[in-house]
């Protein structure tokens, strides 16, 4: 299939989508053709990977695992399947990136920082799922039973043949896509690690961090409501109108409605930032650019259909909104309950 890198004249050239990226479609035409070749032979698979060009190659992956979750999703009639993978693939893809430059002998000290972040926000965000029940047999986050009661059976189907599995698996493919120019950027011998290299490795670390914090803060209040329903018992810390609201207002949550969120896709433009930095000063933005906005726009569209359901159960809700920015504070004086409900429990 030809050099599975590209010949470059610069280190500026490692973010020219012509010179990096286009060229290297046919890798992707071809690429499942070669796999039924060398089928079932190990080695010659491993020959195959080295000398794919590994972006083609983990989008080819993405779509394949889009097709397999599509499938599972209909057979065990639960639309969840992406969900439970959301967690682990930005770090297998990742991963991919940096065991293919491990495999091709190229400089991998920027990958291997890269990859010790994503392990960390891997293993948070897998963490939380895992303790809300999200692994458990038969759980599927509720939003999808909304969407298909809303689309209907048929046109819901072709919503998880486009974007819940195929979509969703290469939006996640598309947000670790610096790690690509981190690979090139290897390929011409740029420097090593430097120590901006680090500040936004921390960067994304923060974000992860105030993540953890915004969930456990979650968690917490989540855990003290269902025991305040089932025994009638107000944990401290809270008051009983705090529980009675039935939706988080305090801590993180006081400044913003969805921290966790913010957090969540600051960490992966902080990435994109971090690509954007590895060339030339003038450079500010490339063309991985568009998996940051594809994961934006999905926040976007999930967390008005979750505002949405939440806002048709829990009246405050809507005061909540116009005192409190969605992702980002309006203002510094957080959450203030109307009076009627702002009574301290004796």
């Amino acid at each position: 299939m030809g050099a599975p890198l590209p010949i470059l004249r610069s280190l500026d050239d490692c973010i020219d989508y012509q010179k990096t990226v286009a060229q290297f479609w046919p890798h992707f035409l071809e690429l499942p053709k070669e796999v039924l070749n060398v089928l079932p032979d190990v080695n010659g698979l491993v020959l195959l990977y080295m000398g794919t060009n590994p972006l083609m190659f983990g989008l080819a992956f993405a779509l394949f695992l889009g097709v397999i979750f599509t499938v599972a999703a209909e057979i065990n009639k639960n639309y969840s399947q992406v969900d439970r993978f959301w967690s682990i693939l930005p770090s297998v893809y990742i991963g991919h990136f940096t065991l293919w430059a491990h495999l091709n002998g190229l400089p991998t000290d920027r990958l291997d920082l890269l990859m010790a972040v994503s392990t960390l926000w891997s293993t948070r965000l897998t963490f939380n799922y895992w303790r809300r029940g999200g692994y458990s047999i038969g759980s599927e986050d509720y939003r999808w039973v909304i969407v298909q009661k809303y689309t209907g059976d048929f046109l819901f189907r072709i919503f998880n043949a486009t974007f819940i599995g195929p979509y969703q698996c290469v939006l996640l493919y598309s947000v670790t896509t610096p790690a690509y120019i981190m690979l090139l950027l290897a390929k011409q011998g740029g420097p090593g690690l430097l120590g901006m290299d680090y500040v936004l490795a921390g960067i994304m670390v923060f974000f992860i961090l105030s993540s953890f914090i915004s969930d456990q803060q979650q968690y917490n209040y989540q855990t003290a409501k269902y025991k305040y329903k089932d025994t009638g018992k107000v944990t401290d810390g809270y008051l009983k109108d705090d529980l009675e609201r039935g939706f988080n207002t305090k801590g993180l949550f006081s400044l913003s409605r969805h921290p966790n969120f913010a957090s969540e896709q600051s960490v992966w433009l902080t990435l994109y930032w971090w690509s954007c930095n590895l060339t030339s000063d003038s450079h500010f933005y490339n063309w991985t650019g568009i998996g940051a906005i594809m994961y934006l726009l999905l926040f976007q569209g999930s967390t008005w259909l979750t505002e949405l359901i939440t806002a048709g159960k829990y009246p405050e809700y809507n005061e909540y909104k116009q005192q409190v920015g969605m992702f980002l504070p309006i203002s510094g004086r957080g959450y203030a309950p109307p009076k009627e409900t702002a009574k301290k429990i004796k």
